[in-house]
């Protein structure tokens, strides 16, 4: 029997194998006419304008975000769109990445939409009967420049009319697809297809076998972290230039293929996902408004690209196709402009909930815990009611920077509760610290958890962390032999025992498989659970950990 060393990557040369042998068994079959068509459109044959700008995002996550020593984890609070006060944040967020799944998503995305957008745009003029070189628009290491040019261009403008704080180069990618959507809308659907095909390789070559089991999670409804409006933004303005480029050109897409290769696109995308963020974590979905829209949005785009040029207003000389492609344009700038007041957003008070007990300080960051602290991330003018609806509440760890105009709820209490410890990275160009905040907690029978949480840096030890927050006691439901149990949090914590509403002791939480006493009861300690014993044998469970498996 043949023995396989196990530093063999046996799974990962099948894979490769087998993709390869199979994409050259259809390029032999196809006898040249996929390489030729790309030569007529690509120097070389390659979209270089498509590799150089990934390029370029994956320099930023490795060298500006810190993701060359840390591929994981990158810094990426300081390269949000905080603020208009804020320059770098705003330029830089088209650009930077929350994590690698996200930043190897938008490179698939630009390989996939980009290419495509490329060949429509191509490194040859394709008007008849003009020559290459004969002008810099025909030269082909121009319009590869060009094409370079143009989407940084886009990825700032995304970057500086997002809403919110964003981070990501999706805004350029669905600009790619919005671009090929107007000139080649069914295979901008095939190109989604493939865009899936190309995650699924890269997933198999980095995980060839997984083996899972149920577990639990902390999720958000996934429709409640795209950020729609920033997706849409990147779609109309590719589409405006494609409209316009191919208004130039004299090319008319087939109407049928638009609108079907819109909508279809569009639902893959989840453009359909209209939502309003809600109080507590929750989420409002609009799923029928979203879905109606999809319906305009591809009529919109169909009636943009195709629609006669029969005057609709002579008096103007202004047709029919060109009112359509004015309100893609219009649709695009108030997508745009929406953004413009929440951008001008500010720090209000940076030391609203601050105190030297529950913060770190690193540079000109402050990382604190606090609970149910009105938000300071406000409007800097006068919106009436906008500025009101950002007085809402927050609970958990928080970041601020009154120089970034940063104030951000990194971590809720809920998320902290369930993972239990969280690393916290701050930054800025050329330096990455980090703070690491700890959840313990203890429920109580029949009572919500009593908790507390600690922060540290991350290069102190375990031992130097502070205490930040530490609810109040909570009791549990039963009744002892007439005395209550309560749980008091700390940075070590009690069982407290009460009769007729009088202190009758406190003792420490008992160890694992450890005892203690107070007002007549004993607590034993077993596992994850608290039992209260007494005298004449009687044992109840009174608490127990909320993270059982630590």
């Amino acid at each position: 029997m043949v023995s396989v060393p196990g530093w063999l990557p046996v799974h990962q040369l099948l894979l490769a194998v087998a993709a390869a042998g199979s994409a050259a068994v259809a390029l032999r079959l196809s006898g040249g006419a996929v390489g030729s068509r790309l030569r007529r459109r690509f120097v070389l044959g390659v979209p270089w304008g498509t590799f150089l700008s990934g390029a370029f995002v994956l320099a930023v996550y490795l060298f500006v975000q810190g993701g060359w020593s840390h591929p994981f984890s990158p810094t990426t609070i300081p390269y949000r769109a905080w603020s208009y006060f804020y320059p770098l944040g705003m330029l830089a967020s088209g650009f930077a990445h929350a994590g690698m799944g996200h930043l190897v998503g938008n490179l698939v995305g630009t390989l996939a939409f980009g290419a495509l957008a490329e060949y429509a745009w191509s490194h040859y003029p394709t008007e008849r009967g003009v020559q290459t070189f004969t002008s810099p628009l025909t030269d082909p290491f121009v319009r590869i420049g060009a094409f370079v040019a143009g989407t940084l261009a886009v990825g700032v403008v995304t970057g500086l009319f997002v809403l919110g704080p964003a981070i990501g180069f999706s805004g350029v990618v669905f600009a790619f697809a919005g671009f090929a959507l107007v000139r080649y809308p069914l295979a901008t659907v095939v190109a989604l297809v493939g865009a899936r095909l190309l995650s699924l390789v890269y997933n198999a070559l980095r995980y060839p076998t997984l083996t899972r089991g149920g577990e639990t999670a902390f999720v958000t409804p996934w429709w409640a972290d795209i950020a729609i409006q920033g997706h849409a933004l990147g779609l109309f303005v590719g589409a405006t230039l494609a409209a316009v480029l191919a208004e130039r050109r004299g090319v008319r897409p087939s109407a049928l293929a638009l609108w079907l290769g819109t909508l279809l696109f569009s639902v893959s995308q989840g453009l359909w996902a209209v939502y309003v963020p809600l109080d507590g974590g929750r989420y409002r979905l609009y799923r029928a408004v979203g879905t109606a829209l999809v319906f305009v949005l591809a009529a919109l785009f169909a009636s943009a690209a195709t629609t006669s040029r029969r005057p609709l207003v002579e008096r103007i000389d202004l047709s029919y196709r060109e009112a359509a492609l004015g309100l893609v344009a219009a649709t695009a700038l108030a997508l745009a402009l929406v953004a413009v007041p929440f951008n001008l957003f500010v720090v209000d008070d940076p030391g609203t909930g601050v105190t030297e007990n529950n913060s770190v300080e690193v540079r000109d960051y402050t990382v604190f815990y606090a609970h149910d602290v009105p938000n300071q991330y406000v409007s800097s003018v006068d919106v009436g009611p906008l500025g009101d609806a950002s007085r809402v509440n927050a609970s958990g760890v928080i970041v601020v920077s009154e120089s970034r105009q940063i104030w951000w709820e990194v971590v809720s209490t809920n998320r902290l509760a369930h993972d239990g410890r969280r690393r916290v990275g701050v930054g800025g160009l050329g330096w990455r610290e980090a703070v690491v905040a700890n959840y313990t907690g203890w429920k109580p029978v029949g009572n919500r958890s009593a908790y507390a949480v600690s922060l540290r840096r991350a290069d102190a030890a375990p031992a130097d962390r502070r205490l930040a927050y530490a609810s109040p006691p909570r009791r549990a439901e039963p009744t002892v032999e007439g005395r209550n149990v309560s749980v008091v949090p700390g940075e070590s914590f009690a069982l407290r025992v009460t009769r007729d509403g009088r202190r009758a002791g406190t003792a420490p939480l008992p160890g694992e498989n450890r005892t203690t006493a107070a007002g007549g009861i004993t607590f034993v300690r077993d596992g994850a659970a608290v039992y209260a014993t007494t005298e004449n044998g009687t044992r109840v469970r009174v608490a127990s950990r909320d993270r059982p498996g630590e």
